[in-house]
């Protein structure tokens, strides 16, 4: 199982309280994990990545295990921590301004 934490506007469009599961066949990459998320909750397509191109959205950002893998290929294999269930799949609102 794959744990995934969203922001809190994420987890309010879909009707969470907390951390996400999901079961994914490997390999386990950001494509699939996000593939699964919008499987899972039809109501997140197009709040994570685009709907037609699935690029991020600009300040969504990845993290696992203490790094940004937000730049990283989609295809790549996401640390052995999270596919293991040791730790989560993180989607961060970024932040911006002035």
């Amino acid at each position: 199982m794959i744990t995934v934490t969203l922001p809190t506007h994420l987890r309010a469009l879909a009707k969470v309280s907390g951390a996400i599961e999901l079961d994914i066949a490997e390999p386990i990459t950001q494509e699939t994990i996000l593939d699964a998320l919008e499987e899972a909750y039809p109501m997140l397509r197009g709040t994570i990545r685009d709907i037609a191109t699935k690029q991020r959205r600009p300040f969504i950002r990845f993290f696992a295990c203490g790094e940004d893998l937000s730049h990283q290929p989609v295809t790549a294999s996401v640390p052995p921590e999270v596919i293991q269930g040791k730790q989560p799949f993180r989607i961060i609102g970024a932040m911006a301004g002035g």
